[in-house]
């Protein structure tokens, strides 16, 4: 009877332990183990295709990667296409949650209309999206045809390919962006908006000198958190180009999934997966900073 008291007790005094324990072990599974693996393999050479074992190289991998113009060019679009995309998103999804934020006739319609492109599968609205910039009878061209413009190799051409992709990325992703800032609307005060506009301020001055100042903490995240999804697009890129033409639109998770699995290169790619991590967490901690200070000011 003592025995099971002492046993009674321990669990309660430890039972804060015991109860998050398979939280950490998941997390150790799911997300420590994995990565530890991958950086253990950045450090070796080994072809998977081969019946050698992985051998020893240090930092050779990280060297030849920070050499390697093909890595320098992935790099580059994943900047251009992420901070593209995301400043398109975050200026059309502010413009059309300050209309959502107004009363009108089935708005909550609208509302559900407007946010199917986001719950669509990627994969899906890719291949969709593939049929409308096919050349040759895609609407894209029809449309530009009917306005009198020439065709477009939209998907085909290092021109035009990797602003087609931006394209659809808006078109999917801006609903987000849009919910974000509508529900950060409806949190803001109203009185210094009504006062400013009984001092004889226009709608178009409330709205850049105390609207918009209000919401820049709500921006930042909406901003991180689009940031950090657009950094790792891989399904519409891959399903739409595959980092082509001539890898006009290779990101650097299109070059690291090549690495390992068409090059079989795993020493390499575990090598990119981590520098693409650090640029990944360098940028999310940035603008977690910027947040924390704009948090502060306002």
């Amino acid at each position: 009877m003592g025995t099971e008291l002492k046993f009674s007790g321990w669990i309660d005094k430890h039972a804060r332990y015991i109860l998050s324990l398979p939280a950490v072990i998941f997390v150790l599974l799911m997300i420590v183990f994995p990565l530890a693996y991958t950086a253990w393999l950045s450090l070796h050479k080994w072809n998977f295709s081969g019946v050698t074992a992985p051998r020893w190289v240090g930092f050779r991998n990280f060297a030849e990667l920070l050499s390697d113009h093909r890595f320098w060019n992935a790099t580059w679009n994943t900047v251009m296409f992420s901070f593209g995309v995301v400043t398109a998103q975050l200026i059309l999804g502010t413009a059309l949650a300050v209309l959502l934020n107004r009363r009108f006739r089935f708005k909550n319609g609208v509302k559900t209309l407007f946010m199917l492109p986001m719950v669509s599968t990627p994969v899906a609205i890719a291949l969709v999206w593939l049929l409308i910039f096919e050349p040759t009878i895609g609407l894209a061209n029809q449309l530009l045809n009917a306005l009198g413009l020439p065709d477009q190799r939209w998907l085909s051409s290092g021109k035009t390919a990797m602003f087609s992709l931006m394209i659809v990325d808006i078109w999917q992703w801006t609903p987000m962006v849009t919910l974000i800032v509508l529900a950060g609307l409806t949190t803001l005060p109203s009185e210094p908006l009504e006062s400013a506009l009984v001092d004889g301020a226009t709608r178009w001055q409330v709205f850049w000198t105390i609207t918009i100042p209000l919401l820049v903490p709500t921006l930042i995240v909406a901003f991180l958190l689009r940031m950090i999804d657009a950094l790792k697009t891989f399904d519409l890129i891959y399903t739409t180009t595959q980092g082509g033409p001539a890898m006009a639109t290779e990101t650097l998770n299109i070059y690291g999934y090549l690495l390992g699995f068409q090059y079989f290169n795993f020493g390499m790619a575990s090598a990119l997966i981590l520098l693409f991590l650090a640029l990944v967490t360098i940028i999310s901690l940035t603008f977690v900073w910027i947040r924390n200070k704009a948090g502060v000011d306002h």
